[in-house]
């Protein structure tokens, strides 16, 4: 998500679950190919597995950026054409490269000669007035026919004029059975369903499907991620997960004091941690003070310690 799951983000929800395969927000092949790379594309060791996602149309600049995120140490190159946002749009990628399924694949089969780790595809399931199966089913085809084995479809359509980007979260209805279809239709590929998962539980009812995706619901509520670990990997990584909320306070805070001495700015971490104790006494006073960025993750916790109790907040 642009603007939101960077670094620091990323490191905070490594913490809450050690397999899940996390995403940067969409960088563009400009910024990447005439940008600072170390302010774009720096990531802590603790994130693998970590995905670069680009946006971007020319296969020419795809590939070079591709080719930097691999030496970078990305597992995993991503590309957006999902997005519905007007400024994605101005810049002819995102969801409207939907409409051109040759282009895409020409870009998808360009990255994969410039790299030697996975390719994938972001997209939604139809465009504007384009949104019956067969638009969906050829666009997957396209990019299969070139080698292109892993599909996050975000199961709502895009409406690119008209809608803002969170309408069209919102508007267009989710149509999952879509992606189950997709499954079936190309059984060797890998289909994540995106989009309206907000739980434990609708995440295990979606059946048919390779996995799934969550975005702002794991960022609002971030401990969802350390709950889907629990029932998706109840016995590989039980030692890894934390068991209570504040079990990851002493890495974060280790990694808050160490961010500090490289310069890092106190906000541009802790306004990512305001969800950890979203739902549990004393979740007001710590969103509105660790967003502050006046102290560390742990020093708050123990200032705040009788409101997380329960008990009346110490004077």
């Amino acid at each position: 998500m642009m603007d939101w799951t960077d670094r620091h983000c990323r490191f905070f929800h490594r913490q809450l679950s050690p397999r899940a395969r996390l995403y940067t927000e969409m960088i563009t092949t400009g910024a990447i190919l005439h940008g600072d790379l170390n302010r774009l594309l720096d990531f802590n060791a603790q994130e693998h597995p970590v995905a670069l996602q680009l946006g971007g149309s020319e296969p020419v600049d795809l590939a070079r950026a591709a080719r930097i995120g691999e030496q970078w140490g990305y597992d995993e190159i991503n590309l957006n054409c999902g997005c519905p946002s007007e400024r994605v749009q101005k810049g002819a990628f995102g969801a409207c490269l939907m409409r051109e399924p040759d282009l895409v694949a020409q870009a998808v089969g360009a990255m994969q000669d410039a790299v030697s780790i996975p390719v994938t595809v972001k997209h939604r399931i139809g465009v504007d007035h384009e949104d019956h199966y067969g638009f969906v089913c050829d666009f997957v085809g396209a990019l299969f026919s070139v080698g292109c084995r892993v599909f996050i479809v975000h199961a709502r359509g895009a409406i690119l004029k008209g809608l803002s980007p969170k309408e069209n979260r919102e508007v267009p209805p989710l149509r999952p059975e879509v992606v189950v279809r997709l499954k079936q239709d190309f059984p060797e590929a890998v289909f994540v369903l995106n989009g309206g998962i907000t739980t434990v539980a609708q995440a295990q009812e979606a059946v048919g499907v390779d996995g799934v995706m969550l975005g702002r619901a794991a960022y609002h509520d971030p401990w969802v991620l350390r709950d889907l670990d629990c029932a998706l990997f109840s016995s590989d990584s039980a030692a890894l997960r934390p068991a209570q909320r504040q079990d990851i306070l002493p890495m974060l805070q280790q990694y808050f004091e160490s961010e500090l001495r490289r310069g890092t700015p106190a906000k541009h971490m802790t306004r990512h941690w305001h969800g950890l104790f979203h739902g549990q006494p004393g979740a007001r006073h710590w969103r509105r003070e660790i967003c502050e960025g006046r102290m560390g993750p742990q020093e708050l916790f123990d200032k705040l310690s009788f409101d997380f109790q329960g008990a009346s907040r110490a004077q």
